[in-house]
């Protein structure tokens, strides 16, 4: 198989040539996330020639992906993405070294990933897994290139490249609300666009050429193509080496529970349900021993919790629940857990009880 033929198109653009040529091969990417944004980015790295591409992702295909997540078929749903992206990028460039780890990512496993690669991709939704993905960069030393939607708004930026700014100096506040693709909507191509800026990026940064940027965040607005980009600096914050990096990550273990697993204990006088959802958000879940604080108002209406119960923390598909137990954990409560799937799940086994 004549490589040259392949990347042909770009080995004769002066700032790639031969030698850029062998800077991507040579490369090693890791894809944080096989959803819609990893559906826009892998496809490029690997027809671009990237070396070597690392997939984390510990989800399966749904139909409902298939609106934004192209490069899945109706015939793979129930399948592991990770898996699947694998699969496609075989066949789209079998010269390219592929590892699919259909597992979450994790303060257990990050560091060790990270070390085998070159630059990390956050094609994550998740803002909990986004400072993981910072922190462990920071542990590591590599640059981090991150992606988000919100809607018709995509932001793009690259950090911890060449000691530049990082995550945490655009957005400190780990207590985040930010809504997810599922719960405020989301357009396929406004993901797809975003996530072709971000793989310009890694390019960019692979082959040295252009403007990567770090210490900027592209704003782009997909209703009206307005772009722009704001500058921020780096700040100074507690050093995220390795020791730091375990110490804040391995000792806080944030345990999940499937709905169905504790229906038994709707009843149970010692057992809170805490509902971290803004007021007006819908399905409403109506059980017994019930309260609704929303997270942003969480660490201030912190005392109306009692840490003798065991608290079950839901929101509406699993996100800002497992932020709650982060909050909660750092003020010393224990028998606290993560409802998987929050409200969308519960809503399932709750008909009767649910007034949408």
């Amino acid at each position: 198989m004549n490589a040259d033929n392949r990347y042909n198109r770009q080995i004769i653009l002066p700032e790639i040539g031969e030698n850029g040529q062998q800077k991507l091969a040579e490369a090693k990417v890791l894809v944080i996330g096989a959803g819609g944004l990893g559906a826009a980015i892998l496809p490029y790295l690997a027809s671009a020639g990237v070396g070597e591409i690392g997939i984390v992702d510990h989800d399966v295909i749904e139909i409902s992906n298939l609106q934004r997540q192209v490069i899945y078929k109706t015939s793979a749903i129930g399948k592991s993405k990770a898996k699947e992206a694998k699969a496609m990028i075989s066949e789209l460039n079998p010269l390219v070294k592929v590892k699919a780890i259909s597992g979450k990512l994790s303060g257990k496993n990050a560091l060790s990933l990270f070390y085998n690669y070159d630059i990390i991709v956050d094609a994550t939704d998740n803002i909990v897994i986004k400072y993981l993905i910072n922190d462990a960069c920071l542990a590591t030393n590599k640059p981090m290139v991150y992606g988000s939607i919100f809607r018709f708004q995509g932001q793009v930026s690259v950090f911890n490249y060449q000691n530049g700014p990082s995550y945490r100096c655009l957005y400190p506040d780990e207590n985040s609300n930010a809504l997810n693709c599922e719960e405020a909507g989301v357009l396929g191509v406004s993901v797809g666009i975003i996530g072709m800026f971000q793989a310009n990026e890694v390019l960019k940064m692979i082959l040295g050429i252009g403007e990567v940027l770090s210490g900027k965040i592209l704003v782009y607005n997909t209703l009206t193509n307005e772009q722009q980009k704001y500058d921020f600096d780096k700040i100074d914050f507690q050093i995220i080496n390795k020791e730091a990096f375990e110490e804040k990550y391995n000792k806080c273990v944030i345990e999940e529970v499937r709905f169905e697993s504790v229906l038994d204990e709707i009843k149970n006088d010692e057992v809170l349900f805490l509902d971290v959802r803004n007021f007006d958000e819908s399905p409403r879940i109506s059980l017994q021993h019930q309260i609704q604080i929303p997270l942003m108002n969480l660490e201030k209406e912190i005392e109306k919790l009692d840490k003798n119960q065991t608290i079950y923390i839901f929101c509406q598909s699993g996100i800002r629940s497992k932020i709650a137990v982060e909050l909660l954990q750092k003020h010393r409560f224990e028998n606290i857990k993560s409802v998987a799937g929050g409200a969308l799940a519960m809503k399932q086994l709750l008909k009767e009880e649910i007034k949408i």
